[in-house]
């Protein structure tokens, strides 16, 4: 049965996530935290801080994770399937009949009312994400956190994996510095 729910749950996603990989993160979430329970707020967070850091589709990464901490290598490979066939056979039959029907007006406006419903889906999770952050961070240290980062993300240029690979770094050092001053303090 969890194959099955797997299979439905990334098959929703391949075939919801209209306009790739950022779309498909609040339908990934959906499935996996609210609907199957599979992950709570915090390792779906984390799991996408890290999915971020490596390079290829987002929505690829998170399925295989998932995929495989739900049911295994099994799983990895039914929910990677999923998510990424219904992609492979639209683009095949839109790409063959597209041509044919592109200036047609409701093609043209279709493409374009699905647009705000992304935004919405992007704001409710980044929502999400920031009241999360609050909670661990504090109002204040969020918010320059935020702008820091957008900083270093639109003006500067600075790629978001760099930024999450270097957070990732200095809480590895910190915490070993953390534990190294535990030892001290125990030997005294």
């Amino acid at each position: 049965m969890i194959h099955l729910h797997l299979c439905l749950a990334f098959l929703r996603v391949g075939l919801l996530g209209y306009g790739g990989g950022p779309s498909s993160i609040p339908l990934v979430h959906q499935e996996v935290v609210k609907k199957y329970h599979w992950m709570d707020d915090d390792d779906f967070s984390d799991l996408l801080a890290l999915a971020n850091t490596l390079p290829g589709p987002i929505a690829t990464k998170m399925a295989g994770y998932i995929g495989y901490r739900v049911s295994g290598w099994l799983g990895m490979i039914n929910a990677v399937l999923s998510s990424i066939l219904p992609t492979i056979f639209l683009m095949i039959v839109l790409l063959v009949s597209l041509s044919s029907i592109k200036n047609l007006s409701f093609i043209s406006g279709m493409t374009k009312a699905v647009v705000p419903v992304v935004a919405v889906m992007l704001a409710t999770l980044t929502w999400d994400f920031f009241i999360k952050a609050t909670k661990g961070l504090g109002a204040v240290k969020t918010v320059i956190f935020i702008i820091v980062c957008m900083t270093l993300i639109e003006w500067i240029g600075l790629h978001p994996g760099l930024i999450i690979a270097g957070l990732i770094l200095y809480a590895m050092f910190k915490k070993e510095k953390e534990d190294q001053d535990d030892c001290k303090e125990e030997q005294q």
